[in-house]
C-alpha cells in the first residue's frame, strides 16, 4: 500500500441554504482511525463526500496523499447481476486482491445483488472497500444491518486495513471497538 495521509483544514459543509458544519479540521496519517460522531442530519454523511471529492466543501480545504474508496448507502454492485459478477467486475478494475470469501460471500454468487438483504449488501460493499487497494477508507455506517458476527469481522476488516498502514474515517451511530479511535464530536463544529 503506497503510504497515505488525510488533512481536512477549516471545512465548512453547507446543504442548500443551511450552514451545517464549520470549522472541521483534523490531520490523519497511517494506521489512525477516526470516528465522526453526532445525531442524525448534522452531516457525517456529508463530511464524507467532501473528503471523497465527491462534493465541494463551503470553506477549507482537504489534502490527501493515497488513494480513497467511500463505502456509503450507496451500494457500487450492478442491481440486476449475480453478486459474483457484480463483485468480480471491480476485482478486474481495480486490480486489487482481497478475496470476498473473507466476508463469508460465496455461497451468494449465484444471488442477483438486489435480492441480497441489508447485511448481506452491506457486506458486499465492505469486499468492494477491501478489494479496492485505497489507503484511506471513508466508512458511513459501516456496521447497519451486521449481526454481532459480521459487526465483529468488518472492525477485524478496518484494523487489518490500520495495521497494513491505512486510513479509516467512520461515520457511525454504533459503539465501536477499535485501538486508539480518536473520536470528532461533530456537534462542537455546527454554526
Amino acid at each position: 500500500m503506497q503510504p497515505c495521509r488525510l488533512v481536512a483544514d477549516e471545512l465548512a459543509c453547507r446543504r442548500g441554504d443551511r450552514l451545517l458544519l464549520r470549522g472541521v479540521g483534523f490531520s490523519l496519517r497511517a494506521g489512525d482511525a477516526l470516528h465522526l460522531a453526532g445525531p442524525n442530519g448534522i452531516g457525517k454523511s456529508s463530511l464524507l463526500r467532501i473528503l471523497a471529492g465527491l462534493m465541494r466543501p463551503y470553506a477549507g480545504q482537504v489534502e490527501a496523499t493515497g488513494a480513497i474508496a467511500l463505502s456509503d448507502e450507496r451500494l457500487p454492485l450492478d442491481a440486476h447481476r449475480p453478486l459474483g459478477a457484480a463483485l468480480g467486475f471491480w476485482r478486474r478494475l481495480d486490480g486489487a486482491g482481497v478475496h470476498q470469501a473473507d466476508f463469508g460471500l460465496e455461497d451468494l454468487y449465484d444471488v442477483p445483488v438486489r435480492y441480497l438483504s441489508t447485511g448481506q449488501r452491506k457486506r458486499a460493499a465492505l469486499a468492494c472497500l477491501a478489494a479496492s487497494g485505497a489507503g484511506i477508507w471513508l466508512l458511513d455506517e459501516p456496521l447497519n444491518g451486521l449481526d454481532a458476527h459480521w459487526s465483529i469481522v468488518a472492525q477485524a476488516a478496518i484494523e487489518a486495513h490500520r495495521a497494513g498502514g491505512g486510513i479509516a474515517v467512520i461515520a457511525s451511530h454504533q459503539v465501536l471497538d477499535l485501538a486508539g479511535l480518536m473520536v470528532l464530536p461533530l456537534l462542537d463544529h455546527l454554526p
